[in-house]
């Protein structure tokens, strides 16, 4: 595995720019990747493992370039919990880490890098080299993914009685007794103008 200073560029080059999130993702990434043994992300081990983010912010980018688990592969999983966690699961062994970014980390980076000034700047330079367990909050847990919820190809495919879109991998709905894509069942987050 790269070191962290290299993750962190090549993080930042896919990001846009530096950030704490930025560092906490790539510490995030390399501590939870050495918890469930995978030392090939990458390479060799790319389908042995699956990363569940809980933040569709700074750090999940980062997690992707490190990992190099995307939505695309399936290998990546966001959900929608707005806390700056991710869960790293080695598909092979079961074993499971969930590592949460420590709210108190913030006042805890005057710690650590007093001289600098500002506290956004004092924070991305403090949690590069914050202990981890100051920094995080590293949970072993046991996690079961559904079978649709696997990357490879789609475990089913039906087409939506309602719209005639086609939903993949047991995201259909039966409602009164009828097959639908959730749209359907539930109501669009767009409205067709054309």
């Amino acid at each position: 595995m790269q070191t962290f200073e290299e993750l962190l560029d090549h993080s930042t080059t896919i990001h846009g720019h530096v950030c704490a999130g930025q560092v906490i993702g790539v510490r995030m990434s390399m501590i939870g990747l050495r918890e469930i043994n995978i030392t090939d992300p990458k390479g060799s081990e790319r389908k042995k493992f699956y990363v569940l983010v809980e933040i569709d912010r700074c750090a999940t980018d980062a997690i992707q370039t490190v990992t190099g688990c995307t939505l695309g592969k399936r290998s990546l999983k966001w959900l929608d919990y707005g806390i700056m966690a991710a869960t790293f699961v080695n598909l092979d062994t079961g074993k499971a880490v969930r590592i949460t970014a420590r709210e108190e980390s913030r006042e805890l980076a005057k710690k650590y890098v007093p001289e600098v000034e500002g506290k956004y700047k004092q924070q991305l330079e403090a949690y590069r080299v914050m202990p981890e367990e100051e920094l995080f909050k590293i949970e072993g847990v046991e996690i079961t993914i559904p079978p649709e919820d696997m990357p490879g190809r789609p475990s089913r495919r039906v087409q939506c009685e309602g719209c005639g879109d086609w939903v993949q991998d047991c995201r259909d709905i039966e409602k009164d007794g009828k097959v639908l894509c959730k749209s359907c069942a539930h109501g669009r987050y767009y409205r067709v103008i054309s």
